[in-house]
């Protein structure tokens, strides 16, 4: 039986032809997208790590990783971490990058971030993972009862991660530091965790410690410590190869570690799924709604079926409230399959809980393309939950974009199957997070309004738009940084940039930052739009960065934003605007922003486009209220 976390189980089982496949990449033109989907398989460690060695071979001799986007990573730690490298290479293709891996040599972590012109620093990665364990910590033997030592212990642990994290931030890379997984051995039995001094105590505390510079932006957090409880510490812990090899974990235990550090950046990278789409029969509840009809089917409490259910749907209802969009793919009579949402005193979902709802006879390929488009999200964006092999197989094949976990054929284990696949990671959280799944959803009631007005101006009147202009600040700033790294189509020079860098951005004069939100006659659209200038010093604003939501697109939000850049722009000074367009394998729809703005062409260069317009150019406003927070009025 397949170990659900150790195996990734949610997974499809890896063909017998794995290694001929992987042999293949070898002459594969299409070589990147072919390793992803070889990748998309539960791969034991050996296999994953023949994989990652046959794409750090193609990316050494200089192929073409699209679509993969290009990532490196700095590895440092106490312990062996050569190993690690290979598979890491693989797992992050699954999640969509091509990784090249600068591992640190053994145990030197310090001299690494001390060094600006050491290995890792030289090499300018995009984030460096500081992977130390229990062996590794600089606190000494423990000291049981023993309060002030302790507290010393403790804050020489957390100084020494404050170092690291200061010596690799300065050369640009963001931070990912691992929680510590508390040893197996106990000094005090069930006291370890309340005695002062205990190795228990003090990591308890060290993680609370890094969990806090976490929340405060500080660094990225790989929770290893809840990955190894989850597996056991014990299992995780093997005291004969760390004193053989120094590992910190048995081999069988990297895809899953990887996975874990994949996800993480994945989700910094803005590249998390944000929709997840169920089918209804023996997924949400036992039975078949058509044949048994609502008294027949089982979901509640006290009955183990209906118990299994049920903590699907409350898996599903928490993810919502965290900001995931619900919607239903389910071959069904419309009219029959909304009866349990209605009817059913026993489900934890209502109707109101999803923002799409397709019953009918179609296939669920076409439904899910369906509520992609009606809802302004990439197929990338989605999960797709179904207890049918064949359905899953479907989608799998036709939607490759589409995540489909593997379901066991215990429904007990559904929810624990879905939240182990880590889908729906999150690197960061802002309060807008929590509104965003009924931000979606309003937006397919606009989107349903605006079919039945034929007028695209009084559609656009009767949204009663009030737009806001805010510079960029603290509040905003985990938005902010979250909707640079993850938006994609409408991103006119698709820059990614630290949450760091986007504090100093707000803090230098010569960067023009807006954030821009909207509300509308069907509620708050949150932040919708972020604008970066730089200042050239020749009377002219170069914009680095324009992205903006797909779900605002078609109401002239762009010509608002325009406007607002213009009204700051003349105010400083500035004659002139000057736009650039680097295409990206998701921007095209933005190709002809610039153009449909009014600005000239300026030259093109190596696929680049520039374009410039006058500040006093003429610009068409469309009909919405605007506020302005930027220490002037209105």
């Amino acid at each position: 039986m397949a170990d659900l976390h150790v195996d990734l189980a949610w997974l499809p089982p890896a063909p017998d032809t794995i290694r001929d496949q992987i042999k293949a990449l070898a002459g594969d033109p299409d070589w990147a997208r072919s390793a992803r989907a070889i990748a998309g398989h539960g791969l034991g460690e050996a296999t994953l790590a023949r994989l990652g060695k046959a794409i750090a071979a193609r990316l050494a001799g200089g192929a073409d990783a699209a679509p993969l986007l290009p990532f490196r990573l700095g590895l440092v730690g106490n312990g062996t971490l050569d190993l690690l490298a290979p598979p890491l290479v693989a797992t992050f293709a699954r999640h969509g990058f091509a990784l090249q891996v600068i591992a640190a040599d053994y145990d030197q972590a310090m001299p690494e971030a001390l060094n600006p012109a050491g290995r890792i620093n030289a090499a300018r990665p995009d984030a460096v993972l500081v992977a130390v364990d229990h062996h590794g910590l600089p606190i000494g033997p423990p000291v049981p009862g023993d309060a002030a030592a302790a507290d010393g212990q403790v804050a020489d642990a957390l100084a020494y991660f404050d170092r690291l994290r200061t010596g690799f931030a300065a050369a640009g890379a963001t931070v990912i530091v691992a929680t510590i997984a508390a040893p197996v051995e106990s000094l005090a039995g069930s006291l370890d965790r309340v005695l002062a001094g205990t190795r228990r105590n003090v990591i308890d505390r060290i993680n609370l410690g890094l969990a806090d510079r976490a929340r405060d932006g500080a660094l990225l957090l790989l929770d290893v410590a809840a990955l190894a409880e989850t597996i056991g510490l014990a299992r995780w812990h093997d005291p004969t190869l760390w004193n053989i090899a120094k590992l910190q974990f048995p081999t069988q235990m990297v895809p899953i570690w990887a996975d874990h550090v994949a996800r993480l950046v994945a989700a910094s990278r803005g590249r998390s799924r944000r929709a997840l789409v169920l089918d209804l029969d023996n997924t949400l509840w036992g039975g078949v709604i058509g044949d048994d009809g609502v008294d027949g089917i089982a979901i509640g409490e006290g009955d183990a079926t209906g118990e299994a259910f049920l903590e699907v749907q409350r898996l599903a209802l928490g993810l919502r409230k965290r900001g995931v969009v619900l919607a239903v793919s389910s071959k069904n009579t419309d009219a029959v399959a909304r009866t349990p949402f209605t009817d059913h005193p026993d489900m934890a979902l209502r109707l109101d809980d999803f923002a799409l709802f397709q019953a009918n006879w179609s296939d669920k390929g076409t439904n899910i393309t369906t509520i992609a488009a009606e809802l302004a999200l990439g197929l990338e964006s989605f999960v797709f939950l179904d207890d049918n092999p064949a359905e899953r197989a479907l989608v799998r094949r036709t939607l490759p974009d589409v995540a489909v976990p593997e379901l066991p054929a215990d429904p007990a284990l559904y929810a624990r199957t879905l939240a182990a696949a880590g889908y729906f990671e999150m690197a960061a959280f802002s309060p807008e997070d929590t509104a965003r799944a009924e931000m979606y959803a309003m937006n397919a009631r606009r989107a349903a309004l605006r079919t039945q007005v034929t007028d695209m101006a009084a559609y656009l009147a009767s949204l009663d738009m009030a737009i806001g202009f805010a510079p960029f600040d603290a509040i905003g700033r985990a938005r902010i940084a979250q909707l640079i790294n993850k938006s994609n189509q409408f991103n006119l020079t698709t820059r990614r940039y630290t949450d760091a860098q986007v504090e100093a951005m707000a803090n230098d004069p010569a960067v023009f930052t807006c954030q821009v939100r909207l509300t509308d006659s069907f509620g708050d659209n949150g932040m919708i739009s972020v604008i970066i200038c730089r200042d050239t010093g020749v009377a002219t604003w170069e914009i680095d960065s324009w992205l903006m939501s797909c779900r605002v697109l078609g109401r002239g939000v762009e010509r608002a934003v325009l406007a607002e850049i213009c009204h700051h722009a003349r105010a400083a000074g500035i004659t002139e605007l000057r736009g650039r367009y680097i295409p990206s394998a998701k921007n095209a729809m933005v190709a002809g922003h610039y153009a449909g703005l009014g600005f000239a062409p300026a030259g093109d260069s190596d696929g680049e486009t520039l374009w410039t317009r006058s500040v006093d150019a003429p610009i068409e406003m469309p009909p919405m209220r605007v506020t302005r927070s930027f220490g002037e009025p209105t």
